[in-house]
């Protein structure tokens, strides 16, 4: 790539500025350049890479999800996808999950945008990162992100315990802030769609001071729909401020402040009939009360410091800080309709606050040996989570169906069951790893994680309290790259992670950590300098210690074990100029091997197909227009209690045109077959869920 491969003069030599890995991917007429007598190291061209809004299009150098440095795809030894800024306004995706449902290798399950759950490999999603700084993320407080902040979305498969070793076995979402740019550049984005869907984003940045060191930018979004669902009204609003200052050539500050708010009726989703089948009514019926409310508020606070040195090292040191509250109260169904209409009711409602801290240090330095460039990193990081969750959940009397949005208000924090507990969990490490070249075609990576954590669980009513901790807890990793040719690579990687656990054995004391394990290999390409990525991967997953029920006990026991296999095809970027495509398709077998059987197992399907293509039109009749179109599908999926259904496709398409260089419009269509299907299923009470009905949503947007 010829990006990564800067030619320099110095005494009387030509010299390379490399990265780990730019050698095996350079051009033939690049190659040349390697054959030198000497090769000098300067640093890593990648942490220089153009943000995906620049870039423009689908693919993108690098990323940083679970390497901690900037590396080609093709040398991460795992399967990555990165969601680039074009990608996500292609489709108007607005918030995490609805990115996710249209993502390769990633299964949605679905709730209130915002409140879905977000799964790979079988585990879902418990953190996300902001540029590498963790912080929980939970579907039933609300705490998936809004996009408008970011400039792409890199999601990771497979642990990763390297670098987020207390994190879940189904990897690492890492969200890319926008960064303050060196012109004054804005724009202002507007759309409104089917049940009152509306969108308003304003986006603005450029320097502040004449010499430009000091630079800035805001976002401001404001979403809000009526949904398909009756009653269904779903609110969110983003607020984004950053600064960068340039202390000096080599040094940056950069400070970042995110504000998100939502306000939704809730939809918990649908019962199924008296024997468990699932519902043919019409998809906008409601089972809830029509004061059902879920509001939540999050604040993040986001400090980063750089610095280049002479030698070819980068230094970072950066911290997060979260808090986070959540209130909800609704009523949803309590169990199958009757033949006669009736429905019995469930409540629930919980009042959570939630606070977290990431920090993180780490320095990298290319280095010259045997010939080649290889690369090391060290770091410490730290974090710290707290959260208090207070939940009730209740039983009401049974109503008509017709008359179930009609029944009056109850407070389930007053009348239900409450559970009340404190959470923490704190964790420290140190880690180190090394990409190694030993000859230019092969790069060995290995590295090595040391943490300290401890988790503590209180009962807020009683006082009693549960803790774990352990020191010294090691977590290794390491993989390898080998350069076929120019434009392929073979691949292979051993990667773990554990994760603390709140049950209790039979001394009522916390259960060891379950501990996860990947062996995955493939084969990753890049063609058209980088423009096109592709991979071929198998993985094999598992889960072991996880902490099961005992027969006839009310403890648990660390006996449950997990596995799960599969493969992945994925394939993104632009093929040819103006055509842009992202599609995969993955194949899993889960088993539960011992322990509880497992309902989230039963929901994620055999097979995912996900594929989405669009094209711009240069030059003739059709000058400015763009045309898009794809389609998401899944094989057939069941619940733990025998809820069971088919698979499905959707087809959504785009029509965009240009009408000047700055104002240019789109119609997109989702659903366009208006395909019938669920798209999730759960017990006979509640949470299946209908897919949307077709939509056509305009939207706008002026640059400047």
């Amino acid at each position: 790539m010829t990006q990564m491969l800067r030619h320099i003069a110095t005494t009387g030599l030509t010299s390379c500025l490399l990265w780990a890995g730019c050698s095996a991917h350079a051009q033939d007429n690049e190659a040349d350049a390697l054959t030198l007598e000497m090769v000098t190291v300067e640093g890593n061209l990648l942490y220089d890479m153009l943000p995906s809004e620049q870039t423009r299009g689908y693919a993108v150098d690098a990323a940083t999800v679970g390497t901690k440095t900037p590396a080609a795809l093709r040398d991460i030894p795992q399967s990555v996808t990165v969601v680039t800024r074009d990608a996500i306004e292609d489709r108007n995706l607005d918030t995490l999950d609805e990115l996710a449902r249209r993502t390769p290798g990633l299964r949605v399950l679905t709730n209130d945008a915002g409140r879905s759950s977000i799964y790979a490999r079988g585990y879902e999603y418990d953190e996300y990162n902001i540029d590498g700084l963790p912080a929980p993320m939970a579907s039933i407080n609300g705490t998936l992100p809004n996009l408008a902040a970011f400039d792409r979305v890199e999601v990771m498969r497979g642990p990763s315990g390297l670098f987020n070793s207390t994190s879940e076995m189904g990897g690492i979402v890492n969200l890319v802030r926008k960064r303050p740019t060196d012109t004054f550049q804005g724009h202002i984005t507007g759309r409104y769609g089917r049940w009152n869907q509306h969108y308003l984003e304003a986006d603005v940045g450029g320097p502040i001071t004449e010499d430009g060191r000091l630079r800035g930018r805001a976002v401001a979004a404001d979403s809000d729909t009526d949904g398909f669902v009756d009653h269904n009204d779903n609110a969110s609003q983003t607020f984004y401020g950053t600064l960068e200052y340039d202390i000096d050539p080599d040094t940056t500050v950069s400070l970042a402040y995110l504000r998100q708010e939502r306000d939704i009726t809730v939809n918990n989703g649908l019962a199924t009939d008296a024997d468990g089948n699932l519902l043919d009514i019409d998809r906008s019926t409601f089972f809830g009360a029509d004061w059902n409310d879920f509001s939540m508020d999050s604040d993040d606070v986001i400090g980063e410091l750089t610095h280049r040195f002479e030698n070819g090292g980068y230094g970072r040191v950066a911290a997060r800080y979260s808090d986070r509250n959540a209130d909800y109260n609704y009523a949803f169904g309590g169990g199958p309709l009757g033949d006669d209409g009736t429905v019995t009711v469930a409540g629930t409602a919980g009042d959570i606050d939630e606070t977290a801290f990431s920090a993180d240090a780490s320095y990298s330095q290319p280095f010259e040996a045997l010939g080649q460039v290889s690369e090391f990193v060290i770091g410490s990081d730290y974090k710290h989570y707290d959260t208090d969750s207070i939940r009730a959940r209740a039983r009401l009397p049974a109503t008509q169906l017709e008359d179930f949005d009609e029944i009056a208000y109850v407070d389930f924090l007053e009348t239900g069951a409450l559970s009340a507990n404190n959470q923490k969990l704190e964790e420290i490490g140190v880690y180190s790893k090394l990409t190694f070249r030993p000859i230019e075609r092969l790069a060995l990576i290995g590295g090595a994680r040391v943490s300290d954590y401890k988790v503590e669980l209180t009962d807020l009513e009683t006082g009693a309290t549960s803790e774990r901790d352990r020191n010294g807890k090691l977590t290794p990793y390491g993989g390898l790259v080998f350069d076929l040719d120019a434009h392929h690579s073979l691949y292979a990687s051993y990667s773990e992670v554990f994760k603390p656990q709140t049950a209790n054995d039979e001394n009522n004391d916390l259960i060891e950590p379950r501990e996860g394990t990947q062996y995955e290999a493939g084969i990753k390409g890049s063609y058209f300098a980088g423009n096109l990525n592709a991979r071929v991967s198998a993985f094999n997953l598992t889960d072991r210690n996880y902490a099961a029920g005992v027969p006839g006990e009310t403890y648990s026991a660390a006996i449950g074990k997990r596995t799960i296999k599969g493969a992945e095809v994925e394939i993104s970027g632009s093929p040819i100029e103006q055509f842009d495509l992202i599609a995969g398709y993955t194949y899993m077998d889960t088993e539960v091997e011992r322990g509880d059987p497992d309902a989230t197992f039963l929901l994620m399907p055999d097979h995912i197909l996900n594929l989405w293509a669009q094209y711009g039109f240069e030059g003739g009749t059709l000058d400015g227009f763009s045309v898009g179109g794809g389609v998401t599908a899944l094989s057939d999926f069941s619940s733990s209690q025998g809820v069971e259904a088919p698979g499905y496709a959707v087809v959504d398409a785009m029509l965009g045109y240009e009408f000047t260089d700055q104002l240019s419009g789109q119609l997109n269509v989702n659903n366009l077959l208006d395909k019938a299907y669920y798209n999730r299923v759960g017990s006979t009470g509640t949470f299946n869920f209908y897919g949307a009905p077709r939509s056509l949503v305009a939207s706008l947007r002026y640059d400047f």
